[in-house]
């Protein structure tokens, strides 16, 4: 399966290394919007300028789309579903129907497949939701992240005018988390779970009130959390903040039974050494589930919700049953 990574940054890196673990897949080529000329990639593939991407129509399967979710993926995935079988990571959780939505219309007027939101929240998290719902369908879901680094909160802070770089760390509240794992089925707000972290370098001579501002009034990222935001060097960035680890946990509690007489509850967990690689490898897998969905003739915009778990591995159906059933 020949596939194209579009855009570079920390994720489209981490694709790239996924790709290097995945020998029934090729990468063809990095798209960017910088200069091609100037962009060196870790394993020596080609750069190519993005506006030249609808040339390799007929070579690639499928495009992994590597953008922000705040302002580069409400535009690219539905512009790009309509010449490639796409994949994207779009978090923005509020407005994932209207996305959906947009790069339907896109995928479905030229018989592409797109799958959006892949990863790992929204992606793999979702999926343990609608598992534990189904199996416990009394109960109540919990969801935490970090301690790790946002990159799409990171990526929104660093979209502010005067932010040269920044990072987000999303901190779950350690005494929410633990009356969720004792079955207490407590009623939390989204304040009472979690905090966010910032840590922004300012351009010389930005408005650092302002700045901050904006970050802590800015909906559906900041707006309903406790904040907090720090101004350091590049340097201190450098030293401090380098590294990209994440996680979470997805907790169900319920019942079953007469009265619901027995307690149970379920978790699915992750910790992270490096989010873009992880997330990386999600997006890596699920390319192949879209290519091999597209040559079924099943068009139109999807979730992990509608991919076979099958789809998503090498091994054929025979080794799958064999080595994981």
């Amino acid at each position: 399966m020949k596939i194209g990574i579009y855009g570079y940054g920390n994720l489209g890196r981490g694709v790239e290394a996924a790709l290097r673990q995945n020998p029934d897949m090729e990468i063809v080529g990095v798209f960017t919007r910088r200069d091609p000329s100037s962009l060196k990639t870790v394993t020596g593939i080609p750069v190519y300028a993005a506006d030249t991407a609808e040339d390799f129509t007929t070579v690639i399967d499928v495009m992994i789309i590597c953008g922000g979710s705040a302002s580069d993926l409400p535009e690219m995935t539905p512009c790009l579903a309509r010449h490639f079988n796409v994949i994207d990571s779009f978090d923005t959780h509020a407005r994932i129907p209207e996305h959906f939505a947009r790069v339907e219309k896109a995928a479905m007027t030229t018989g592409h497949t797109a799958l959006i939101s892949a990863g790992w929240d929204p992606g793999l998290f979702s999926l343990a939701r609608l598992y534990m719902n189904t199996v416990l369908p009394e109960g109540r879901d919990y969801t935490f992240w970090g301690r790790g680094v946002s990159q799409g909160h990171s990526d929104a802070i660093r979209r502010i005018p005067g932010v040269r770089d920044a990072r987000q760390y999303t901190v779950p509240v350690p005494e929410a988390l633990e009356q969720v794992r004792s079955g207490a089925d407590p009623d939390l707000t989204t304040r009472q779970k979690h905090t966010r972290e910032c840590y922004v370098v300012a351009e010389d001579g930005a408005d650092r009130a302002l700045i901050e501002k904006q970050i802590r009034e800015m909906p559906n990222y900041f707006a309903d959390y406790d904040t907090s935001v720090t101004f350091i060097t590049e340097e201190e960035m450098k030293r401090d903040h380098a590294e990209l680890p994440h996680g979470g946990q997805v907790i169900r509690s319920g019942s079953t039974g007469e009265s619901g007489k027995h307690r149970h509850v379920m978790e699915f967990s992750l910790k992270l050494d490096s989010n873009p690689e992880f997330t990386g490898s999600v997006l890596v897998a699920c390319a192949r589930a879209v290519g091999r969905m597209n040559s079924r003739g099943i068009f139109g915009c999807k979730t992990l919700f509608d991919v076979a778990p099958a789809d998503l591995s090498p091994l054929s159906p025979e080794e799958i049953r064999k080595k994981l059933l």
